[in-house]
């Protein structure tokens, strides 16, 4: 895609949706690390449905551990993988409090760190609590960036990267969070809905997808 495409195609997602959020719910950036973690091969609506009661009663590391496994499955176990989720929560709990004085850190190699949490997850952390220009690529990314032509790659760090490189100012904030959207409710996997789509002229992906007909044609009425 042309740098003159690349404005373009970023300024309209901006004109559509002027402020975009995560739609994971967090109350602070613990909360956040906790969701994100979470959500891997999951929902964003099926975590927010499992964590409401849990973030209501533990805002904190030590609140986390002092909770526990058992008491934290009990919150999360409609998601799927709980059982490792609610292990890789507690320790990474754990290791806050050990290494970082119960502070998240603003730091992408000490988030990496943290049982569970991968490069995708301290880049949502990394945008979301600290305001970084980060780009986590999941799977929505990947392929709006493959699909469009934006940023191709074969793997989630090579989209990034090269979201990176590509993305000007000053949309780079807020970059991950309208390519993610994009993805989730129009740029979708199986059938992009490019007729509703403010970017598909710019778009490489072929053939676009027509709209869906509303109106049944009726066949003549014989005489």
């Amino acid at each position: 895609m042309k740098k003159a495409d690349v404005v373009d195609f970023y300024a309209r997602l901006a004109a559509d949706n002027p402020h975009p959020e995560t739609e994971l719910e967090a109350g602070n950036p613990f909360q956040l690390v906790v969701a994100v973690a979470l959500s891997a091969q999951a929902t964003d609506v099926g975590v927010n449905k499992a964590t409401r009661l849990l973030f209501a009663e533990v805002t904190t590391p030590e609140q986390m551990v002092a909770l526990g496994e058992d008491g934290l499955k009990a919150h999360i176990k409609s998601i799927g993988l709980f059982n490792t989720k609610a292990k890789n929560v507690i320790a990474l709990s754990q290791q806050l409090i050990d290494a970082h004085g119960s502070v998240v850190p603003n730091d992408r190699a000490a988030l990496e760190q943290l049982p569970g949490v991968g490069r995708k997850t301290a880049n949502v952390v990394l945008n979301v609590a600290f305001g970084a220009e980060t780009f986590a690529v999941d799977t929505h990314i990947f392929r709006v960036g493959n699909r469009t032509g934006l940023a191709r790659g074969k793997t989630p760090l090579a989209v990034e990267l090269k979201l990176d490189k590509a993305t000007p100012q000053p949309f780079r904030l807020h970059a991950h969070h309208w390519l993610i959207l994009h993805g989730r409710y129009v740029c979708k996997a199986r059938t992009p809905e490019c007729w509703r789509c403010v970017v598909a002229d710019l778009c490489a992906f072929k053939p676009k997808t027509p709209a869906p007909k509303t109106v049944t044609e009726r066949r003549p009425a014989k005489e």
